[in-house]
């Protein structure tokens, strides 16, 4: 069986040495291992391989008794034993073919989750243009750690800056031959109109679980999109939510839309994005934001 351990060890000549002994004495074959210096101590993590009776509580005896502390053990996949910067090249190329999936490839990369579980644990924030990420797990995260979540989120920042379209809050930008989008506010609705037909649109509707939290949903039609409608739907129709009383907004929508982060970035939103499963959720804070003007 295999068990992925972290453990905290002095950091001290021969302590990571006395530990492998004490494994090698009961039986456990030490296969990977990673170190995060920080300060006075050395955080590691062991890929071990035992016998199938072991269990995790056998596993943070053992390295308790060889000196370690703050011992977290869980079963892994041979995955685990795969080279970590080759990991990381995959998940950026992951990440870059979609930016959506930040937070489940990371949270994958780093064996975390992107929902809270149950009982204490440590939280990893990392920002992608103005959309907080967070991801979560029993074992803390290394300054080693947040390190490279930052580099990552920084990666994808800077990529996403270089393709995303300008933000046109005024609607004076041109969508095609003639057309200029109008866009008309219906009560809980935003609509684009071009040359007076539907090009996309908004509806804001208030949670019957919290008053002060409205969902929205955008459709652009597939003819206009990549044109900067869905951004200017996404700010007015927050702007509009704010006016009925909303401080939060929610999107919820397919795991592979592909446009809702840059969406967001070009909106100027701060926003917390989270996948789970086969649907991404995002929430955008609206208390700061002026209420359309209807």
């Amino acid at each position: 069986m295999l068990w992925r351990v972290r453990v905290t060890l002095p950091d001290r000549p021969g302590a990571l040495a006395e530990l492998a002994a004490e494994c090698g004495k009961a039986g456990a074959n030490i296969v990977g291992v990673q170190a995060f210096p920080d300060n006075d101590r050395v955080t590691d993590e062991l890929v071990l391989r035992t016998p199938d009776e072991w269990t995790a509580e056998d596993l943070v005896v053992l390295h308790e008794r060889s000196g370690g502390r703050d011992v977290v053990a869980a079963t892994c996949t041979e995955e685990a034993l795969l080279d970590q910067p080759t990991r990381f090249v995959q998940a950026a190329r992951s990440v870059l073919a979609q930016p959506a999936s930040f937070p489940d490839v990371v949270a994958h990369l780093f064996d975390a989750d992107v929902l809270p579980g149950e009982g204490p644990q440590d939280v990893m924030e990392m920002v992608v243009g103005d959309v907080q990420v967070q991801i979560r797990r029993v074992a803390p995260f290394t300054a080693v750690e947040h390190a490279r979540g930052a580099a990552m989120a920084e990666l994808v920042s800077d990529v996403l800056g270089r393709d995303r379209p300008a933000f046109a809050p005024s609607g004076g930008r041109r969508i095609g031959a003639g057309a200029v989008p109008t866009y008309v506010v219906d009560g809980g609705t935003v609509t684009a109109l071009a040359d007076g037909v539907a090009a996309g649109r908004a509806v804001v509707v208030a949670s019957t679980e919290d008053p002060t939290v409205f969902t929205v949903d955008i459709r652009v039609d597939a003819a206009w999109q990549r044109r900067g409608i869905g951004t200017r739907l996404l700010g007015d129709s927050a702007r509009l939510a704010r006016g009925l009383g909303a401080s939060e907004i929610v999107l919820t929508t397919a795991h592979d839309n592909r446009a809702v982060m840059p969406m967001v970035l070009s909106a100027g939103m701060r926003g917390r994005i989270r996948m789970a499963g086969e649907t991404l959720t995002v929430r955008i804070s609206v208390t700061e934001l002026r209420p359309l003007d209807r």
